[in-house]
């Protein structure tokens, strides 16, 4: 393996590492993957971030469609938030489903944060430990439940933590100490169960050292980037930085992971042993904000020379791009971003604003508009309308003008 990489390489080898250019279906092909095609995705990148924007479509289904096309999200439900389901909740970069098997990684974090609690002396936890020990009480006896089920005085939001309820916030707390899981959800709404009603027992009984959970959550961050800096590592699983040095030293040593280095990058690099360098990168997707190819903003500005932000929390005439504005991947390049909007009351996918990347490829918009039909179809919605904003949406809407419909 050479030791010196060029800024494509790099870029090709993140992309793959990803879950891009390996065997995948066209968008609009007829059949959807099954559970284990949708399992192998989670499995490849670690986790998937959970977030609560539903404009368009819910975060943690936008990675499986960026790489598989369109797909059955009652079956994604079912393989993670169902009762006998593999994979479970928790901070892992921010609140993400991760591998069941995987949780004893987390369990110094959950740690950390309980003796954070009970240190600080001003937390609410030292004056809220009688809601705690009734919260217990309460899931022991009736468990698994939303917080919106739990019948208390205190279930009443407030003007802080979001306007939640004192037991919103004991069971977000429990959460974060590793006592509470997350028993599914409806209609995004957590329901929530002691560990030991849905954590399998011998996964309970796991103890990991901080030290060994660190080097082994850095080795799952290598593989899913493919090759990365210190910061990359880390950022994954949302690691300090000397443990993070600490960690690869150890990989290093092991073989794992390789030292490199890219053209234009300033840091140091390392490259999994296991990743690929493909000579070209076939890929054309819609990415979530929250997607891994683009979460790290540092990293995607290295890697693809885009600068993003999201402006969902912009003030409207402030925006730039838009509310939910998607990065677009075509081969190894993000070309342009799209902010896209689900108005499932007209059944219409509304293409917002439409924008081009500098140096973006003439004629890209053949690609986009069946990256666009085919997320018509996955949302149920008959019809797509471009609205005239941004230097790309005229040259969509004249693609989709000369298409048949939907109908």
């Amino acid at each position: 393996m050479a030791t010196s990489l060029s800024a494509a390489q790099a870029r090709r080898i993140a992309l793959r590492a990803q879950g891009f250019g390996t065997q995948g279906r066209a968008p609009g092909a007829a059949s959807g993957p099954g559970i284990r095609r949708l399992g192998s995705v989670i499995d490849r990148l670690g986790l998937l971030q959970l977030d609560s924007v539903n404009v368009f479509e819910r975060s943690h289904y936008l990675p499986v469609f960026a790489r598989l096309g369109s797909f059955d999200k009652a079956d994604l439900d079912r393989l993670t938030f169902g009762p006998a389901g593999r994979y479970t909740e928790y901070w892992a970069h921010e609140a993400a489903i991760i591998p069941m098997e995987r949780r004893p990684l987390f369990q110094w974090r959950m740690d950390a944060r309980r003796a954070g609690s009970e240190a600080d002396t001003d937390s609410w936890v030292h004056s809220n430990r009688p809601m705690l020990d009734w919260l217990r009480a309460e899931l022991a006896a009736k468990g698994p439940l939303p917080a919106s089920q739990i019948e208390h005085d205190a279930n009443r939001g407030t003007g802080s933590w979001w306007g939640w309820s004192d037991v919103k916030r004991g069971l977000e707390v429990l959460f974060g100490w590793g006592e509470v899981v997350s028993a599914g959800r409806t209609r995004f709404e957590r329901t929530y169960a002691l560990a030991e009603q849905r954590v399998p027992a011998d996964i309970l009984a796991t103890t990991v050292s901080e030290t060994d959970a660190v080097r082994t959550l850095i080795a799952l961050s290598a593989r899913a980037h493919g090759i990365g800096t210190v910061a990359d590592l880390a950022d994954y699983y949302r690691i300090r930085q000397a443990p993070t040095r600490a960690a690869i030293a150890d990989l290093e040593e092991s073989g794992e992971l390789l030292p490199v280095s890219v053209e234009g990058w300033t840091q140091p690099a390392w490259l999994h042993r296991d990743a690929r360098v493909p000579r070209r990168m076939e890929a054309a997707a819609l990415l979530s904000p929250f997607d891994p190819v683009v979460w790290a903003r540092p990293r995607s500005e290295r890697l693809f020379d885009f600068h993003y932000r999201i402006e969902i929390y912009t003030p409207a005439h402030k925006r730039i791009f838009g509310y939910y504005s998607l990065p677009v991947l075509l081969d190894d390049r993000i070309v342009g971003r799209i902010d896209l909007k689900s108005d499932r009351h007209n059944r219409v996918l509304r293409v917002q604003s439409a924008w081009r990347e500098a140096g973006a490829p003439t004629g890209m918009e053949e690609r986009i508009v069946p990256l666009l039909e085919s997320a018509r179809a996955w949302q149920g919605l008959d019809a797509i309308e471009v609205i005239d904003r941004g230097d790309l949406a005229h040259d969509l809407a004249g693609v989709l003008s000369t298409r048949p419909s939907a109908g």
